[in-house]
This record gives structure tokens, sequence and C-alpha cells, in this order.
């Protein structure tokens, strides 16, 4: 590691930290309904959308209604999306000509899925297969609304902890509505400003085809890519316009623009612990789970930007297939972008991963295996090192109550946090969400590791589904794993060595996206529901402390070592063991 290197994670985490407090305070009255600076610009376009929809904003939701309107919302996008994408030759700004003989039906179930849960998984290359209508329409839309939705979920559970004897948690609709209004619009409108400037496209003129100087033809693909790029990383969805994402200078040009990614792929997740602490009127409590999510990311970052530097030891200085122990001269750079280097392509890998968004600089599948181990492990805990926009507050809540939990087992005392009682509903809802994860996504990789198909048959025209990885041996199990973990994490990056889209692969993975988004959403807001009913007990000497150092190392160890024990004999067999055949010179 070099100390430009370790200078540059330093000020990209301390700019999230100086964001933290003023857009998260700013959230805490969006959601509260308090008026904002914000309010004479947009106040007309909130109370617009509550006539459209016929939503009244004083009228609150029991759980089960707010859940209720949460699938209705969402099946109702899954269905638009689908449908656009399969009318895409009848419909406007299309000047490639792109129609349903492009999207596939299994396909487009997958990338409907995909957009609505927030996942954001690609199988399909976007310049070649979506118009630059569906690209707005159905899948820009899409990166707004899910995240929203994900807000949505936070400040409802937040409303969980901080209320008290209340049978309702807020309404869905006025949530997304405000998430959206006032703080998704704007932000994105000036992001998406400082793209253009930078160099991002944004136009809709039919692709340009050019003689290079050796005498070649050359498409040069464009569209309105820089208004996608923006609400893409700010809403932690990850989809780009372009088949190589954030690595194309089409969609992020620059190191400032790199820089602009990352940034937006956290600083709301970062602000929302503030907002969190604001709305249980306590931001200790916030902030210690800002440090929680802090001590996880440093440790990854390092880890992972360790190992890429220190680059492939079967490489010698000659970059001839030795015995060198002294390394790859100059780091890993297979598979990164030259105007990034390996720093910030590490620091980019580890962001995306801490956060569900799913955007790459680099591709994974060049990483060495322990630099690939970290991005995989990172949406392995359930996303909740910052993680997707109000998914990252929500799952590291989940976390905090097996926490307090673990905690009330070993002195004997009845688990408490925030003045909440944290009884068998709660803790059974919380292991519900953790269980459902885990068995999509060990359930899929094992079933795709051995099923074949009749040869050149529908589900997989090659035959079986490992036929579709590029590599072999643990590399290639951890091309499967890597997968299925990315759907049911709803985060869409892929180690970019694995073909998938197939039927089996298009059906399989959408289905880990639904479970990773809703088995693990419905069961915290059922806790929310049963908190809010809840009356707060007063702190006594006896009380667990959970704004201090002491529950920050607890959380920490209770998200990796959970993380751990689920997955560890899968990594064993992929990263892992890839690693250690590594040192005796076999690569695969």
């Amino acid at each position: 590691m070099t100390s430009i290197g370790v200078l540059q994670i330093a000020i990209f985490l301390g700019l999230i930290l100086v964001c933290a407090k003023p857009l998260g305070g700013y959230m805490a009255r969006v959601f509260e309904g308090q008026r904002t600076f914000m309010h004479p610009v947009l106040r007309w376009l909130e109370v617009l959308t509550y006539k459209l929809i016929g939503v009244k904003e004083e009228v609150e939701q029991r759980w089960t209604q707010y859940t209720a309107a949460l699938l209705s919302f969402s099946i109702f996008g899954f269905l638009l999306t689908y449908l656009l994408q399969r009318a895409q030759g009848f419909l406007p700004l299309n000047p490639q000509n792109f129609n349903a003989g492009n999207v596939s039906p299994d396909l487009a179930f997958n990338t409907a899925t995909s957009f609505v849960t927030n996942t954001n998984w690609q199988a399909y290359s976007g310049e070649a297969t979506m118009s630059y209508f569906v690209q707005m329409a159905a899948l820009a839309v899409q990166n707004f609304a899910s995240a929203a939705a994900g807000m949505a979920i936070a400040v409802a559970l937040i409303r969980g902890f901080a209320r008290q004897e209340k049978k309702t948690i807020g309404n869905f609709w006025v949530d997304v509505t405000r998430a959206t209004v006032y703080v998704l619009l704007p932000i994105s409108i000036i992001g998406g400003l400082l793209y253009v400037s930078q160099g991002a496209v944004q136009n809709f003129k039919p692709y340009t085809e050019v003689t290079t100087v050796e005498g070649a033809k050359q498409v040069i693909a464009q569209g309105p890519v820089a208004s996608q790029e923006v609400i893409k990383q700010l809403g932690t969805n990850g989809g780009g316009f372009f088949n190589a994402n954030s690595a194309h200078p089409f969609e992020n040009p620059t190191p400032l623009s790199n820089l602009l990614a990352m940034f937006l792929i956290f600083v709301i997740p970062g602000a929302l612990t503030y907002t969190f602490g604001k709305m249980v009127g306590d931001t200790r409590q916030g902030w210690a789970i800002f440090a929680a999510f802090s001590v996880m990311f440093l440790i990854g970052v390092f880890v992972c930007y360790h190992f890429e530097q220190a680059g492939n030891p079967i490489i010698g200085n000659l970059g001839v297939q030795t015995a060198a122990t002294s390394g790859q001269s100059g780091g890993n750079m297979e598979g990164k972008e030259t105007r990034f280097g390996i720093a910030n392509s590490a620091l980019f890998a580890t962001v995306t991963t801490d956060a569900s968004c799913g955007a790459v600089n680099s591709m994974h599948d060049s990483y060495t295996p322990i630099g690939g181990l970290v991005p995989m492990f990172n949406i392995m805990t359930g996303e909740v090192i910052f993680g997707g926009v109000g998914a990252g507050l929500y799952g590291i809540l989940l976390y905090c109550i097996l926490a307090v939990f673990i905690a009330g087992l070993m002195v004997g005392r009845t688990p408490e946090y925030l003045g909440k009682k944290i009884e068998q509903k709660e803790v059974k809802m919380a292991m519900l969400a953790v269980i459902a994860t885990a068995f999509s996504i060990l359930v899929f990789s094992a079933l795709s590791s051995v099923m074949t198909f009749p040869e050149k048959g529908y589900w997989n025209p090659q035959g079986a589904a490992t036929a579709n990885m590029n590599n072999s041996g643990p590399h290639g199990l951890s091309e499967i794993l890597y997968a299925y973990v990315s759907g049911t994490g709803n985060n869409g990056s892929a180690f970019a060595g694995i073909t998938v889209n197939t039927p089996w692969y298009d059906l399989t993975i959408g289905l880990a996206m639904w479970i990773g988004r809703f088995l693990f959403l419905i069961p915290l807001l059922a806790a929310a529901g049963s908190l809010a009913m809840k009356k707060k007990i007063p702190s006594t000497a006896g009380t667990f402390p959970t704004h201090g150092p002491l529950f920050v190392g607890l959380l920490v160890g209770t998200v990796i070592i959970v993380g751990a024990l689920t997955f560890f004999p899968a990594l064993s067999l992929g990263p892992i063991v890839e690693h250690y055949v590594m040192q005796t010179g076999k690569l695969f």
C-alpha cells in the first residue's frame, strides 16, 4: 500500500463524516414533516403528488398496511418495467431500433425484478439491448422508486423504536414521496450537472460510426447517460447505461467523477445514522452505528487494497510464470482502469459492495482471491456496512437487535434497545430475515454447481449451469457463489466471469432478488409494528449502554461472526482455497 492510496481512503471517509450531520438532520426534518429550506421550492410538488395518487398525508398506517402498500408499489413497478422492455420496439426514443427481440421474456423478468428490488443486476449489455426510452422511463424511474422505498422502510423501523404505545409506523406513500421530492431529486439534479461537467455524455443522438486511425470501423454508443449515472450511485442502484458500467469513460470520465460516484454511494447511508439518532432522541446512538460502519469499512478496504497492491506472487518482476515470491511488480492491475489505479479500484470495489450499489469501475473477477473475497463477504453480511439507501440502516438495526439479545444472554437480563424490551417476536423476525437470505444464497449456488440439463435445452443451451463459467476449480465456484450473493444481497455487481443470460440464471437469480428484498423487509416491518406498540422503560444501572465503544465492538463482532459462521464453508471452497493454491504456483 502507498501513502497516497491511504490518504485518498482517509479523505473519502472524511467527506462522508462531514456530510453525515447536516444531511442527516435535514432528512430527519423531512420525514417528521417539518419545514425545511427546500419546502418553498418543492412543497407544491409534494402536495400535487398526494392529490394525484389520492393520499392524505396526515393518515398513518399499521405495519400490515404499510407492508401491503410496499408490495403493491413494487408489483406495479415490476409489471410496468417488464412491459416497457417487451414493447420497446413500439416506443419513441429508440434510434438504434431495438425491439422485443433484444429482451427475451426471461431476461425481461430478471431485469424488471432487478431494478424494482434495488439490485440492478444486469445480465445484458445496456448499449446493445435497451432503447433510450426504456433506459429512462423504466430503469431510471425504478432507480428513484426502489431507493425511495428503501428509505421509507428504514424510517418506518426508526419510528418503531422512537414511538411508544402506537399502532402506526407512518404512511408508506408519504415517506416515498418525501424521500423522492426532498432528497433524491434535488441531489440528482446537482449531481447530474457535475457529471456532465466532467465529460459524462447526455444526449439523444443515434450511435456514431467512426473510422479509427487503423482504418477500422467503430460504433460509439451514447445517450442519456449522466442523468442515469447520478441516481444509480445516489440510490445505491448500480445498473449502468453501458455494459462496462463505471469503468466506461462516458459514465466515469475522470478521477473527480470517480470520487463523486463513491461519495454519492455512501452519503445517504452515512447520513441516515444521524437521522436515526435525531428521530429516537439520542444522536449518540446514531454515531455508534456510524462508528460500527466505519470500522467494518476500513477493515475491508485495507484488506482488499493490501492484496491487490501485493499482486500475484506467481508473477515476478519480468511478468513470467515463476516461483518468485517478491510479488507482482506494481501490484495487480488486471481488470482495472489505469486512470483510477489500484487504490481507487480497491476503494470503489469495497464501497460498492459495502453499500448495495453494485456499480463497478474494475472487474472483480480479475482480483486476487482475497481481494475478491472482500467484496463478496461485504455482501454476505447483509449489506450492513453503510449499506444501501435505507437498506443499510434497517439491516444494521436488525443486527442491533441480535447484538443486545446476545448481550442479554451473557448477563442474564432481558435485552433492551433504546428503552424497548427485545422479546421473542423481534428476535424471531430478525433471525427469519437472516436465515431467508442465507438459504437463498447457499441453495441456489449449490444447485447451479451440480445442475445439468438436456443438451442444448431451453434452460441452458450449454447443457449444464457450470458450463457458463469462464474459469474452473475454486474460482469457478466463486463466480457462481458471487452471482447469488449479489442477487440475494440486492447488490447487482458481478465477478464478470460468468455468462448469466440464460433462462436458468435469469429466473433463479430473479427469485433470489425477490427473496433478498422482501423476505428481509417484511419481518423487519413486523418488528417495527411490534416495537411501536411497546412502552419505553427507564434506564437503570443494569441497562447495557448502546452508544459506547463496547456496543460498537459487540455490533461489529455480531455482523462478522454471523456472516463467517454462515458462509465460511462456501468461502473455504472458493476464494480461500484458491488463495492457498495460488501460493503453490497454480492459477484457475
